[in-house]
């Protein structure tokens, strides 16, 4: 099997993976925004902004972009702002389909 049919298969496989976790909707940033924070919070419970900032998979989004999707997952139900800390922290809430 070359590289590229690795490649192929393990983007199906992912793709299959965030529709079946109702992730399709959510834009290219939006989903590397929740699986950076993902990644974090596994560690360390809520994650901090600026964090997810410093995240290899979002090395490449502006800081704009970045607050957009930030704000668009608080909306849609995918992070959920800290109520007893100060700002700027986040916790990862499960998707719901």
């Amino acid at each position: 099997m070359s590289e590229i049919s690795k490649l192929t298969e393990l983007r199906k496989l992912l793709l299959n993976m965030e529709q079946s976790m109702g992730l399709q909707d959510l834009s290219t940033v939006e989903r590397d925004v929740y699986y950076a924070a993902s990644d974090h919070a596994v560690h360390v419970g809520a994650v901090k902004t600026t964090l997810l900032q410093d995240h290899a998979l979002l090395a490449n989004v502006s800081r704009p972009t970045f607050f957009r999707a930030l704000k668009s997952l608080q909306g849609k139900g995918y992070l959920e702002q800290c109520k007893n800390s100060v700002r700027g922290y986040y916790i990862v809430k499960t998707p719901t389909r």
